[in-house]
């Protein structure tokens, strides 16, 4: 057989990390797996790799907006805490692209869908996000997008 899937593959990891005794990395791969869970319960169905990367996405956008509220709120050992989640959550959500590629995405995108005004700035997101999937981060698209149809 080839490659274990994703889902195999975190709980692969989280049995080596009950044998070695890392309780924080434990704890984020255990809430990963509850969070395939119910989005397997949602869907009926196996996820598969790329639906698993999804949820991933979704988990590491989680720890990074509790990091920065911790931070703002000056409890650095949590936004520690969550850092620490967020590394090990990572190796499961696809790659970001770099800035050059997002940027090369927002062009054609608006390009294609002609946008000129702020009014367009909806088809860019659109286009953008569904081009990027998972590998880019929305706030960002929607600050560079803003930056060029407003300039």
């Amino acid at each position: 057989m080839g490659d274990p899937t994703l889902k195999a593959q975190v709980h692969e990891q989280m049995t080596a990390a009950l044998r070695v005794g890392d309780k924080l990395r434990l704890g984020a791969l255990r809430m990963l797996a509850a969070s395939i869970t119910n989005r397997e319960k949602e869907v009926r169905h196996e996820l598969s790799d790329e639906e698993v990367r999804e949820v991933a996405v979704k988990e590491v956008k989680r720890r990074t907006e509790s990091i920065e509220a911790f931070e703002s709120a000056g409890r650095t050992e949590l936004a520690e805490k969550e850092r620490t989640e967020r590394e090990v959550l990572e190796p499961f959500a696809p790659e970001r692209l770099a800035d050059a590629e997002v940027d090369a995405l927002i062009d054609s995108a608006i390009s294609a869908t002609g946008a000129t005004t702020m009014q367009d700035m909806g088809k860019v997101m659109g286009a953008v996000m569904a081009s990027g999937k998972g590998r880019v981060d929305g706030s960002e698209v929607q600050r560079k997008v803003r930056e060029r149809l407003a300039g």
